[in-house]
């Protein structure tokens, strides 16, 4: 790990801090293909801590723990109280199946919020997708986080629009205000043992963000962890955010985007602007970074599908 804090600041204000790939459910269209045979990778608690010094002093301003299941890694709490005292912003993305007594007391914590997925307001349905009888847990919890007054937002996927807007009747019911929606992206288990292709991709991939994974491999998002720019293991973070790895990446998928946007007919010659809702490619009405989480609401941007 490198650990001598970077003296430049980046363009990159959000970080994906991928923190393990162990999870209590296996979503079918899961990006990463976690799940409970995953594994918290060859970042050490050390390695996290270190590179939350390096984003805080390098001008990242929020950070999102992600997974698999965040809650899991065994330093969790501890990342995320590092992380605060850094003075970053923290969404922590759960399936909110499992919340423990001291996770519910961290998320209260001022500069801390949530988001979780949510697929269906029927339970066999939503369980189809979990392949384990989440949905009752997952709904509860995110009545408990209103309860608590903890910020959350809920992201739908798939691709049935009837699914979609029963279950987001079903989460205002309850007063959920924050809720986004996102199709299903061929990636991980999605992809049926397909290359990943560029195409999948919001089109905003390395536009002020990039990930860590559990092995340290920073890449421009969660979906494109196949394009590796550099391992904070090998380099400090701001040179791998700053330099011509992840250009080099972020051009070559705003060409191929470019492309898509030719070959859809857009009629246009400028990039499409990045989806946020299903089966609309190109909605006016988002900003750059509005689409790069799954379900993600169209005001902000962090994931996970």
């Amino acid at each position: 790990m490198a650990t001598a804090l970077p003296a430049e600041q980046t363009t990159t204000q959000f970080l994906w801090l991928d923190l393990t790939r162990t999870c209590q459910l296996s979503c079918t269209h899961c990006y990463n293909e976690s799940g409970p045979k995953g594994t918290h990778g060859a970042m050490s608690r050390e390695d996290w801590t270190d590179v939350l010094d390096q984003a805080a002093a390098c001008g990242i301003s929020d950070v999102q723990f992600i997974g698999g299941e965040p809650t899991m890694h065994p330093h969790f709490a501890e990342l995320v109280d590092r992380a605060l005292a850094t003075g970053l912003g923290v969404e922590v993305y759960s399936n909110l199946v499992h919340i423990s007594p001291q996770c519910w007391t961290l998320f209260q914590r001022k500069g801390v919020s949530l988001a979780t997925s949510y697929y269906s307001n029927k339970a066999s349905e939503h369980d189809e997708v979990t392949r384990r009888p989440s949905h009752a847990r997952t709904r509860a919890n995110i009545v408990k986080a209103l309860e608590l007054g903890i910020p959350i937002r809920v992201g739908i996927v798939g691709d049935n629009e009837q699914r979609i807007e029963a279950a987001k009747a079903d989460l205002e019911s309850i007063g959920v205000s924050r809720v986004g929606t996102d199709h299903i992206r061929e990636f991980g288990r999605a992809s049926d043992n397909q290359q990943p292709k560029a195409s999948g991709l919001c089109g905003g991939c390395g536009d002020g963000r990039a990930v860590i994974d559990p092995d340290g491999n920073v890449a421009p998002c969660v979906f494109s962890t196949w394009m590796s720019v550099g391992n904070v293991h090998d380099a400090s973070l701001a040179s791998i955010l700053s330099g011509p790895a992840l250009s080099k990446a972020v051009d070559s998928l705003r060409a191929d985007w470019g492309k898509k946007d030719k070959d859809n007919d857009q009629g246009q010659n400028q990039p499409c602007t990045p989806d946020c809702v299903p089966k609309n490619p190109c909605d006016p009405r988002c900003s750059p970074n509005d689409s790069c989480r799954p379900g993600t609401p169209g005001t902000e941007c962090r994931p996970k599908n």
